[in-house]
C-alpha cells in the first residue's frame, strides 16, 4: 500500500528548523513509495494561531521546495493546493465526541477550573511537596463526573473514559522499536474543551483516521502523547497508523533547539542569511540520518535513499560550519544559471534591480563560486559590476594609479578597444602581451586595470572581470581615472 503521511504544524510562529525536517522526512519517504504527502494546519490553539505564522509556514515550505499533495477544494488560482486547517472541522470532532459519550467511552465534566485547581492544591499539600511535582508523585485527576450521564446547562469538558486494566498499553515504532506502559498511569484526557475546540490528542486521531493516514512521522517529544492516542484508537475501533517518533535536533549548547534561544531555529533566518534552500535541506536531511558517509545529496539521492526505518535514535546537532560548508558545496556544484536565479532576490535587495539570468550573471557567478560562502555573500561582491562608476581606494589609487599605473592603464585601453569581441577569453591575453611589448611585470600592468575597474586589488582574473563589467563601463571607469 502506497503510504499517506502528513505535516502538522501549529501556526503559532516561524517555521521551525525542527518541523521543516520532519516534513522533509515525511515527504521524501511519501515520494520515494509513490505515496501523498498532506499539509495540514493545526490551528485549534486560536489565542497563539495567526494568519502570520500560516504564511511564514506556507512560505517557508515552498521556499524548501516541499510540495503538498492534496488540500481542500481546488488550487488557489491554478497554483499549489491550499492546506487543510482544523478549524475548518469542528463539527467533525463534536460528532466524534457525542458517539463516544453515547458509548460510555467519554464523559462530560462540569468540573470548574477552580475546582481542578483545588485538587491539586489538596493533594500537594497531603504529599507536602510542590504543586508542579504532583505528577510525579501519583497525581491523577479523578472527576465526580465519570460515571454520571446527565447534561446539564453549565459550561463542560468531554473527557476520554480511559480503562486502567493494569495492562500495558503500547505501540511499535519504526524508530525506537516496542514502546509501551501500563495503561493506569495515564488518565483522563481532555477531548473537547468547555468552548468546544478539540485538544491535540483528539483532533491529530480524527484527522489522521479521516485523512486516511497510514504513517505518523514526527518529533518524539509527542512519544507520551501517542499513549493516549493509541488507547482512542482502541476505544473508536479505528486502525491506528505506523508511528515514528523522530530525534530531537540539539544546540551546540546541548539544549534541544527551541525558537526563544536559538535565532538559527528559523529556517527564514537562513534564507536571509543566504542559504540556498538545497543546502538547508542537505544538511537538515542529515540531523539524525545517514547513508554511509556520504555528505552531499541530490534531492533525487534524498528520494532514493531515505527511509523512516533507517533514521537513528541519536539526536541531531546543529553545526553551523557544516551548513556553511554544505552552502559552498552547492554554490560551486549547481549550474551558474541557478545560482544566477537564486542570486536575484540577494541583489534586488542591495538596489540590484536590472541583474537577470544572463551571460553576464552566470560569468559572475563563475568567477564568484568559488570563494562565496553564501548568497548574501556573492549578490555583495557582484553589486560593484552592475553599478555606473566605481569609487576607488585612495590607498589602492596612490599604490597602483600613479604616473606608471595610469600609462599602463592606457595601453591595456587602447589594445582593449581594438578587441573584435568582449569575453574573458579574448581579454586574457592583454596584460601578456602588454609585458611582452613593455618589458614590465604582470602586476605593474593588471593592478593599475584591476582598481581603475573595481575600485579595489582584488577580484576574479582580469578577463572575467572585465567581462562582467562590459565594454561600455570598463571604458567609462577608464575614463574616469585617465580624465579621458
Amino acid at each position: 500500500m502506497k503510504p499517506r503521511v502528513r505535516f502538522a504544524p501549529s501556526p503559532t510562529g516561524y517555521l521551525h528548523i525542527g518541523g521543516a525536517r520532519t516534513a522533509l522526512w515525511n515527504w521524501l519517504y511519501a515520494r520515494r513509495l509513490g505515496g501523498t504527502f498532506v499539509l495540514r494546519i493545526e490551528d485549534t490553539d486560536q489565542k497563539r494561531s495567526t494568519p502570520e505564522s500560516v504564511q511564514a509556514i506556507l512560505d517557508g515550505l515552498r521556499w524548501l521546495g516541499i510540495d503538498w499533495d492534496e488540500g481542500p477544494g481546488l488550487p488557489n488560482n491554478g497554483g499549489p493546493f491550499p492546506p487543510y486547517f482544523q478549524m475548518e472541522k469542528i463539527k467533525r470532532y463534536h460528532e466524534i465526541a457525542e458517539q463516544l459519550i453515547s458509548e460510555g467511552k467519554a464523559y462530560r465534566d462540569y468540573t470548574t477550573a477552580e475546582e481542578t485547581a483545588q485538587m491539586r492544591k489538596d493533594f500537594a499539600a497531603s504529599k507536602g511537596i510542590p504543586e508542579e511535582r504532583i505528577r510525579e508523585a501519583g497525581f491523577k485527576y479523578t472527576s465526580p463526573w465519570r460515571d454520571k450521564t446527565e447534561k446539564l446547562d453549565k459550561p463542560y469538558l468531554v473527557r476520554f473514559k480511559l480503562k486502567a486494566t493494569g495492562a500495558k498499553i503500547g505501540f511499535e515504532d519504526l524508530v525506537h522499536g516496542r514502546l509501551e506502559k501500563p495503561d493506569e498511569d495515564l488518565d483522563d484526557f481532555v477531548l473537547l474543551r468547555a468552548d468546544g475546540i478539540p485538544l491535540y490528542n483528539f483532533g491529530c486521531v480524527v484527522d489522521d483516521h479521516d485523512m486516511q493516514i497510514t504513517h505518523v512521522g514526527r518529533g518524539q517529544e509527542h512519544i507520551n502523547s501517542t499513549y493516549s492516542q493509541v488507547a482512542l484508537y482502541q476505544a473508536l475501533g479505528w486502525t491506528q497508523p505506523v508511528f515514528a517518533h523522530f530525534p530531537l535536533i540539539m544546540g551546540q549548547n546541548g539544549e534541544k533547539l527551541s525558537k526563544r534561544k536559538h535565532p538559527e531555529a528559523d529556517v527564514g533566518v537562513h534564507r536571509k542569511n543566504g542559504i540556498l534552500p538545497h543546502a538547508l535541506l542537505n544538511f537538515v536531511v542529515r540531523l539524525g540520518w545517514s547513508h554511509g558517509n556520504d555528505e552531499y545529496f541530490t534531492r533525487e539521492q534524498m528520494i532514493e535513499f531515505f527511509d523512516l526505518k533507517d533514521v537513528g535514535k541519536t539526536n541531531g546537532i546543529w553545526n553551523p560550519k557544516k551548513l556553511t560548508a554544505t552552502n559552498e558545496h552547492w554554490i560551486k556544484t549547481f549550474p551558474p544559471a541557478q545560482i544566477g536565479a537564486a542570486l536575484l532576490p540577494y541583489l534586488a535587495e542591495i538596489g540590484v534591480s536590472d541583474a537577470k539570468v544572463d551571460a553576464k550573471l552566470e560569468t559572475a557567478v563563475k568567477a564568484f563560486a568559488p570563494r562565496a560562502k553564501t548568497l548574501v555573500e556573492m549578490a555583495a561582491s557582484i553589486k560593484p559590476y552592475y553599478a555606473k562608476g566605481v569609487t576607488v581606494d585612495a590607498a589602492a589609487a596612490t599604490k597602483h594609479l600613479d604616473d606608471a599605473g595610469k600609462k599602463m592603464l592606457a595601453l591595456a585601453k587602447t589594445k582593449l578597444l581594438a578587441l573584435p569581441e568582449w569575453t574573458a577569453t579574448a581579454i586574457d591575453p592583454i596584460v601578456d602581451v602588454i609585458a611582452t611589448e613593455t618589458g614590465a611585470k604582470k602586476g605593474m600592468i593588471a593592478q593599475p586595470i584591476r582598481v581603475a575597474a573595481t575600485g579595489g586589488t582584488t577580484s576574479p582574473g582580469i578577463g572575467d572581470t572585465l567581462a562582467m563589467l562590459g565594454k561600455d563601463e570598463t571604458i567609462r571607469r577608464f575614463d574616469a581615472v585617465l580624465g579621458g
